[in-house]
């Protein structure tokens, strides 16, 4: 009995089946039926075997000694196709370069990206170096080529954006960078100094494909559909307060008594010593980031007078500005506290277009909808059409960072695209904080934690 299912499982022809529709049914999911091409190579590599396509790989005669050197290359282009195919559609690596998340995730944590979770995009920019994102190691230049393009496509997946998802995507910003501050938001600079001023101090520029902006995570506080306002600071979507997160904080105001909140206190409760300093003349800490249960426990402190949730209201508090703020006019009130009412942009819905509402439309038409928009004598044209109603083509989210007084978000730059989505946080693998030395600046107990 073991001898016959041994013989099964060594049989060519069974081998063959089972990769054969393994791969029939990559193709489906895949959606583009060239590939079927690809039958015959998998045919020859297992039953024929008439080209050699591995052409790497040295084949030993009975009884030669093996190159070890040779053997190890073969099992390193392997492992480079079997990664690049992973991250491609599966799982993505991921580190987290800002607190714009603190507390829900840490800068220094290291993650997994499920890309199945949304379904996988089909890559725009297919000719690219494998492994690498968006700039090639060493030399410091693109990672890809354009020669080829493809329209945006995203296989099935296990779910699509729900309200109050962690989920990592490509900077709506991001199609254009600039070479001395590649991190910095170039439409922002453009409008506060104008566009010559900017390029000519921060230039030459960079322009990206949707597939080659660098990814940020941030937490999903609406979905296409959904009317969203901010009050305070807490954030309503439908009317509806939004779920409470452990993670979620607030800078407060908070007044001692003249001294100093014990460093060793601050340190247990996790409050992150870069965004934290102490004032002599409030006296105390004008702006300490604190989650709910930490401002209980602030406020208990027997050195601490009072704590106030700092809110920026209408004039805006340094350094932001109505350009600053969604969407970028100068009679624009919204504040990061107090923003909205503003309804999130829905597949196959349609709005009047008016010049009093244009702004907060303008770039999902002409930039994410690829359309030709201007504005002639007070009246709109969209694809030289004359146009006073616009129906949106993507579905739209609002993203926010759980650490809501230090993040640039969508209060900051507007919706995000449906075809930016690039996955969402499956794990953290591997954590570091770089205020500690090795081996304390390991943290432990985040490894393999999944997320809310």
């Amino acid at each position: 009995m073991i001898q016959k299912i041994r013989d099964i499982r060594t049989n060519k022809w069974v081998k063959f089946g089972v990769v054969a529709i393994c791969y029939l049914l990559w193709v489906i999911w895949l959606g583009n039926y060239w590939w079927l091409f690809g039958l015959p190579i998998v045919f020859d590599l297992y039953i024929t075997k008439k080209v050699k396509w591995a052409f790497w790989k040295k084949e030993y005669k009975k009884g030669e000694k093996r190159n070890v050197w040779l053997d190890w290359v073969d099992a390193l282009i392997f492992a480079l196709i079997a990664a690049t195919f992973l991250r491609m559609y599966f799982l993505e690596a991921y580190m987290i370069p800002t607190s714009s998340m603190e507390r829900s995730m840490l800068t220094g944590d290291y993650l997994f990206v499920s890309k199945v979770a949304y379904g996988p995009r089909v890559p725009e920019t297919p000719l690219s170096l494998p492994l690498v994102h968006n700039t090639a190691p060493v030399v410091n230049s693109k990672s890809y080529v354009e020669w080829i393009k493809w329209d945006y496509r995203r296989l099935a997946g296990f779910g699509q954006v729900e309200r109050n998802d962690a989920v990592v995507f490509g900077f709506p910003h991001g199609d254009t960078v600039l070479t001395k501050m590649p991190q910095e938001d170039y439409y922002k600079l453009v409008r506060l100094n104008g566009k010559e001023n900017t390029e000519r101090m921060l230039g030459p520029i960079i322009v990206r494909p949707t597939d080659k902006k660098d990814n940020y995570v941030k937490r999903c506080a609406a979905i296409a559909g959904d009317s969203l306002e901010i009050r305070g600071g807490r954030v309503f979507v439908n009317g509806e307060p939004q779920k409470a997160f452990s993670g979620i904080q607030y800078t407060y105001s908070v007044r001692t008594n003249g001294t100093a909140i014990n460093s060793l206190v601050l340190d247990k409760m996790n409050i992150s010593y870069n965004e934290t300093s102490f004032d002599p003349t409030l006296p105390g800490y004008p702006n300490m980031p604190l989650t709910d249960e930490a401002f209980i426990q602030i406020k208990n402190l027997p050195n601490v007078v009072d704590a106030v949730q700092n809110n920026d209201v209408f004039p805006h508090d340094y350094p932001d500005s109505p350009l600053s703020i969604f969407p970028f006019t100068t009679d624009n009130k919204w504040t990061r506290d107090n923003f909205g009412p503003l309804w999130i942009p829905k597949s196959g819905k349609t709005v009047n277009l008016t010049l009093a509402n244009l702004p907060i439309y303008r770039r999902i038409i002409a930039v994410y909808e690829h359309n030709i928009l201007e504005v002639r004598d007070g009246q709109i044209y969209i694809n030289n059409q004359l146009a006073d109603t616009y129906t949106f083509k993507m579905d739209y989210y609002f993203m926010m960072g759980d650490n809501r007084h230090n993040s640039l978000d969508s209060r900051y730059w507007g919706f995000v695209p449906e075809d930016h989505i690039v996955g969402k946080p499956a794990f953290v693998w591997f954590s570091t904080d770089k205020y500690k030395k090795f081996p304390k600046n390991i943290r432990w107990s985040r490894l393999f934690k999944g997320f809310d």
